[in-house]
């Protein structure tokens, strides 16, 4: 027997469309007890990542500091050494001066010399405090680091578990949404999709419960529910926005048929 030509989606009736509508509204709620049943937990993952990153960058700016710190340091020293050479020189060169005007100029020169000798002990001793403050802040980042490390183990073990747990469940779940949505007219599924993003409860399709809308629980107006048992056009609450069905549709048996059974 031939197989049934797929129907065009906007061939469909608006029973056809609600009914479809209602069937993905129900797999993508369960996607998102899925993600409720994750919690926080991928924001938490998240979160430590990006401190992790944010200690180990820190770390390597004052590593690349404390280098700059011994690069200095470094420099100074040779300066002290070329300042006491420069003395030395200008030391014996007095023992050979013709004049006092000779002699003046090098005790100025020797002066000089020994103010930049100083100054870049200085230098040194600032330096060197400088370091050993980086240092020990390098400590504390380090020990910080492997504190969130060993927090971010855990919270991506914890993860892991509960993802492996539902992954297969989730993805079959998605696989069935998606062929279903290639059914539902393409304007009345982004309709669907914006109602849901804008609904704290994630529904965007809803039925009557006790001649209430079932997402924000306003009356409806008698004339309306006869509209939406009839299933003859697409109808939303004036409230809350969401598309509306009448339980039978959705599978659900009404409070008001459950009534007459109990009588």
């Amino acid at each position: 027997m031939a197989r049934e030509a797929k129907k065009d989606p906007s061939e469909l009736t608006v029973e056809e469309k609600l009914k479809a509508l209602y069937q993905l509204q129900t797999m993508v709620s369960e996607i998102d007890k899925i993600k409720t049943l994750r919690g926080e937990l991928p924001l938490e993952v998240q979160d430590l990542e990006d401190e992790v990153a944010g200690l180990s960058t820190r770390i390597e700016k004052i590593k690349a500091e404390i280098e700059e710190l011994r690069s200095n340091i470094a420099t100074k020293k040779i300066e002290i050494e070329a300042a006491k050479n420069s003395v030395e020189k200008y030391k014996s060169q007095q023992d050979n001066v013709r004049n006092n005007r000779e002699y003046d100029v090098l005790t100025k020169e020797i002066e000089f010399q020994s103010l930049e000798i100083e100054l870049c002990e200085k230098r040194i001793k600032e330096y060197t405090a400088t370091e050993k403050a980086k240092n020990e802040e390098i400590a504390q980042s380090n020990e910080a680091l492997e504190e969130r490390k060993k927090d971010l183990d855990a919270k991506k073990a914890e993860l892991e578990e509960i993802v492996s747990e539902t992954k297969q469940e989730e993805e079959k779940l998605r696989e069935k949404a998606k062929v279903l949505e290639t059914t539902i007219e393409p304007r009345l599924l982004q309709a669907f999709k914006r109602i849901r993003k804008n609904s704290r409860n994630g529904l965007g399709i809803v039925y009557v419960q006790r001649d209430a809308c079932g997402g924000c629980f306003n009356k409806i107006p008698p004339q309306k529910q006869l509209d939406i048992r009839m299933r003859k056009k697409i109808i939303v609450c004036e409230y809350c926005g969401r598309i509306m069905i009448d339980p039978e549709l959705a599978g659900v048996v009404s409070e008001q048929h459950l009534e007459s059974v109990k009588k």
